[in-house]
């Protein structure tokens, strides 16, 4: 049987309001991801990303009179409670149990990210009110409310837990993990310490799909394709395309840092590997994973 990573951005997991509405939200991927598997008969593995909700969670911290929580315990507590909720989701769809797992990302504290904050979290502000907030914020879109907050994202070097996912897999489980890029961690002479960033669960989803031998990387974002010239009258998509034009085209600057940028970078990585890699739109998989539409990464027949 094949194996699938599947990664999905935060935002496909975010609500603004209630809890049920979280919930709803969660479902609604869930039976996505549950219809991907479902395509492709293949082993599962979900990995997502945490921006929306680490970013409230820090504004929570901030607004209450509690003790503060470093971001590594943030990304922990958001990955936990939005890995249980699709698991509890995924279990009413797949015909399989559902593990999910706290993951961590090792990283390196030296890692010149660590001085340029790039990774957008919480919510959106309009130019003014970026201006008044404490904190680092950077224009990451368009329109009125177009500024984030930022904060640092060293690329990860090693997901320790791949060993433990592929084990799972091994007993027949479909497994949740890597969530918000995983909790950052570095190395000390005892063990580990947490780290203050949030890691693009892109590259971490590279390293998982890498660890446990995935056949196939797939990306599931709010747009169908990658593109050149995104936003642009000469905008045009990718389809199918090698990693070494992939690199070209990072080079060039043509996807942008902390949006698609980490996920072409990551599909490059793989592919080069001997892996097939994908970028889609998540609200039809299906028609990625059988070719009618998404950008696909992959080595060319020549290479």
């Amino acid at each position: 049987m094949t194996r699938l990573v599947v990664a999905v951005g935060g935002n496909a997991l975010a609500a603004d309001g209630t809890f049920e509405a979280q919930q709803r939200t969660v479902a609604k991927t869930a039976a996505t991801l549950a219809e991907t598997e479902a395509v492709t008969e293949a082993e599962l593995v979900v990995t997502h990303g945490n921006g929306p909700q680490v970013g409230y969670e820090l504004l929570e911290v901030e607004a209450a009179d509690t003790p503060e929580r470093p971001l590594d315990v943030l990304v922990a507590e958001t990955q936990a409670s939005l890995g249980s909720l699709l698991q509890r989701s995924l279990d009413a769809d797949l015909d399989r149990p559902v593990a999910a797992m706290v993951t961590r990302a090792i990283v390196d504290p030296d890692d010149p990210a660590f001085e340029t904050p790039t990774k957008p979290i919480g919510p959106w502000y309009t130019e003014a009110e970026a201006e008044a907030k404490p904190f680092t914020t950077k224009q990451v879109g368009r329109g009125e409310k177009s500024y984030r907050r930022v904060v640092p994202s060293p690329e990860p070097t090693e997901v320790p837990e791949t060993d433990a996912v592929s084990a799972l897999l091994e007993a027949g489980q479909a497994v949740i993990c890597g969530g918000g890029g995983g909790v950052p961690v570095a190395r000390t002479p005892d063990g580990f310490e947490g780290v203050e960033a949030v890691i693009d669960k892109d590259y971490t989803s590279h390293h998982i799909a890498d660890g446990v031998g995935a056949d196939r990387l797939v990306f599931l974002t709010d747009v169908p394709y990658a593109y050149l010239g995104y936003g642009t009258d000469d905008q045009r998509p990718l389809e199918s395309v090698p990693p070494e034009e992939v690199r070209r085209y990072l080079d060039a600057g043509e996807f942008a840092e902390g949006s698609m940028a980490p996920k072409m970078r990551a599909c490059a990585r793989f592919a080069e590997s001997g892996g097939e890699a994908v970028v889609a739109s998540i609200d039809d998989p299906a028609a990625a994973l059988s070719g009618e539409t998404g950008t696909v990464v992959q080595k060319s027949s020549d290479s």
